[in-house]
């Protein structure tokens, strides 16, 4: 990567990471400070609250990734970084449970994941494009774990309306930094791999794989966020931990789920079983769901039930994107990554919204019943997931003037030893490729491709 690149990638991943870090700070205290609010007279009310932001994102996350195609990435973002601290003031302003889910709605209003990576993709070169979205992904995983820590000891200390409060501030810091850090792109256009495509959308939607992982994103989310609905109570009820002493349940279990998640994630990718890891994760996380059903009434039990559902959670979280991407056909991955996001935000809000009406009729057992038929019905389903290749994705800048014949140098990239996929469009002058994990000949593509100047 060159300066600009890297000042891109680091600057939209710490971006990112702030205004994740607002979302995610306040999901394991939410609940229970809801719950003290006027008119939240049953946790289907909470639940909606909760949700709410992930119906919003769900709806307006395409749509404002292609209008920052039309009138400019950072004016999307502006925008939406804008929303976001609105909603968050709002929240933190809020002493019903109407306010709150006013102030929630507007949070998730504020949809620029799709816009932000458009804007990276504008700022970094076709070869170097996998690398700074990894690095969006770490941001994602890294503040998801540490809120788990820090929204339980930020409660205690400035109350849950402090932490909306806060993320409105994170949300404004930023903007400035979209402002004063990120550099404007030379040139916007689209980009195939990182911007979803309407003509591509019936292919994407028609991938019975593609489906099967849609169907997993959305499953894990609703999952997680029903727990959350009921284990913050759980804790309260069984150990007597005051909210703001769950972190201490928090960090063991997380940091587990991280150290062996990264041990399968190695094995799977390096042996070529990422199937079986895959399915072995969901198969784990069923289990974590039956046993928190049957053991809300020991702490150990809560415990060491969450510990396995945070090795199997993170393990999905880090394979369900590598495997859109090795299944996903080459000129449609930003389509297909666009409609796997939507499903995930669907799913943060129907969990949360089911979680909540469960809770109120038929109790925890109610929602862990829920969240495992969830799990066992994707288990299911994954066993007809056909087994990734052990492929990756790269690409290659084919030249802002090149007039060739596309299909015929996707015909040559696609012989070279080692090349499973390639497709070259010529609107996008990218030769998008999907190259064996041990081996291929990169020199000859490379000559291929030098061809095109």
């Amino acid at each position: 990567m060159n300066a600009t690149e890297l000042r891109a990638s680091l600057g939209l991943a710490g971006i990112y990471a702030l205004r994740m870090l607002g979302m995610f700070l306040i999901l394991p205290v939410f609940a229970l400070y809801a719950n003290t609010l006027q008119g939240a007279d049953n946790h289907t009310l909470i639940g909606i609250a909760l949700g709410s932001y992930g119906l919003t994102q769900a709806i307006l996350q395409l749509p404002l990734g292609m209008l920052s195609d039309k009138i400019g990435r950072k004016k999307v973002i502006y925008g939406g970084l804008i929303l976001f601290a609105i909603g968050s003031f709002v929240a933190a302003g809020a002493h019903d449970i109407a306010t709150l889910t006013l102030g929630r709605v507007i949070q998730g209003a504020g949809a620029i994941s799709a816009a932000i990576t458009a804007l990276l993709a504008d700022l970094t070169r076709e070869e170097n494009r996998t690398k700074a979205m990894a690095m969006i992904g770490m941001s994602i995983g890294t503040t998801f774990a540490a809120s788990l820590v820090l929204g339980p000891l930020l409660a205690k200390y400035i109350g849950v309306n402090g932490i909306f409060a806060l993320t409105g501030v994170l949300s404004l810091a930023a903007l400035a930094g979209v402002w004063l850090i990120i550099p404007n792109p030379v040139q916007s256009r689209f980009h195939s791999d990182a911007e979803a495509n309407t003509k591509r959308l019936p292919a994407v939607l028609k991938n019975s794989q593609l489906l099967r992982l849609n169907y997993g994103i959305f499953a894990l989310h609703a999952a997680q966020m029903a727990m959350f609905i009921t284990i913050p109570f759980a804790l309260i009820k069984t150990a007597h931990l005051d909210k703001s002493e769950h972190w201490q349940v928090y960090l063991p279990v997380t940091v587990i789920g991280f150290l062996l998640m990264v041990p399968a994630i190695i094995y799977g990718e390096k042996k070529a079983r990422l199937k079986q890891v895959f399915v072995g994760a969901i198969a784990l996380m069923t289990a974590a769901q039956a046993g928190m059903a049957l053991a809300l009434n020991s702490f150990w039990m809560i415990a060491g039930w969450l510990a396995l559902y945070f090795i199997a959670f993170n393990i999905l979280e880090a394979t369900l994107p590598s495997l859109i991407s090795k299944i996903a056909p080459a000129d449609a991955k930003g389509t297909a990554i666009g409609v796997y996001n939507t499903a995930q935000s669907f799913g943060l809000f129907l969990g949360a919204a089911a979680g909540g009406w469960l809770y109120t009729h038929f109790g925890p057992t109610g929602v862990f019943a829920f969240t495992s038929a969830l799990m066992l019905s994707w288990l299911v389903w994954s066993f007809g997931m056909q087994p990734p290749k052990a492929v990756r994705s790269v690409m290659y800048h084919i030249g802002d003037s090149w007039q060739g014949d596309a299909a015929a140098l996707s015909r040559q990239l696609a012989a070279v030893d080692g090349v499973s996929e390639a497709i070259v469009l010529q609107e996008d002058r990218v030769a998008y490729l999907k190259v064996s994990q041990q081996s291929w000949d990169e020199t000859e593509v490379k000559r291929l491709i030098q061809q095109t100047f």
